[in-house]
């Protein structure tokens, strides 16, 4: 059974699209105008595995804040819709990623329940590019607020803003897949003592 999600979501800020499909190879096309925004989407799919188109347009000579928001509000939506019913999956995953000088730790529970715990190095730098390293907090909280998971992300050390946001968003993509991932021993069973997810 194929496991994808396709959101649109269009208001008078933004209009997004999103694909997803989480039994797929890391084949990406995203375009939402901001670039290392791009970057870090490209890397979700990529070391997710998840086939991942995303095409946005916002109000970028306002700033990025609605392009960015409404493309992980959407994401989280077109990740719920793909887990579908959730029966034999392994529900939790978890990942550490490297990336030079900064290290990120990753935990989520598909859990139909939306949480965020995420703590990263104080005085990043404000700016990649046309980002705003602030945004990265708000990607995490909207994606979470419509997949429904319960997610932790720390990175207890790091300096370069780059390196910090990165891997954080490496760690996640694995995360993700592992938990989303059909478990042999599984099969038709809901890992859950409640019968709901």
């Amino acid at each position: 059974m194929s496991r994808t999600g396709r959101v649109e979501r269009t208001t008078k800020e933004t209009s997004v699209l999103v694909e997803i499909d989480l039994d797929g190879t890391g084949k990406t096309e995203i375009s939402t105008g901001v670039g290392f925004y791009d970057h870090m989407l490209d890397q979700l799919g990529r070391h997710g595995l998840f086939d991942l188109t995303v095409k946005t347009e916002g109000d970028l000579h306002i700033d990025s804040h609605h392009t960015i928001e409404d493309t992980a509000l959407a994401l989280g939506a077109a990740f719920k819709q793909a887990l579908g019913d959730k029966v034999g999956i392994y529900r939790f995953g978890n990942c550490t990623v490297p990336l030079d000088e900064s290290l990120a730790q990753v935990t989520v529970d598909l859990s139909g329940r939306p949480y965020l715990v995420h703590t990263e190095p104080e005085k990043m730098a404000p700016m990649i590019g046309e980002y705003d390293t602030t945004m990265t907090r708000h990607i995490l909280e909207s994606f979470v607020a419509q997949a429904q998971i319960a997610l932790h992300v720390h990175v207890p050390y790091g300096r370069n803003a780059h390196h910090i946001v990165e891997c954080q968003f490496k760690a996640l993509a694995r995360a993700l897949r592992y938990a989303s991932e059909r478990d042999p021993r599984a099969a038709g069973i809901l890992p859950s003592t409640k019968g709901a997810l």
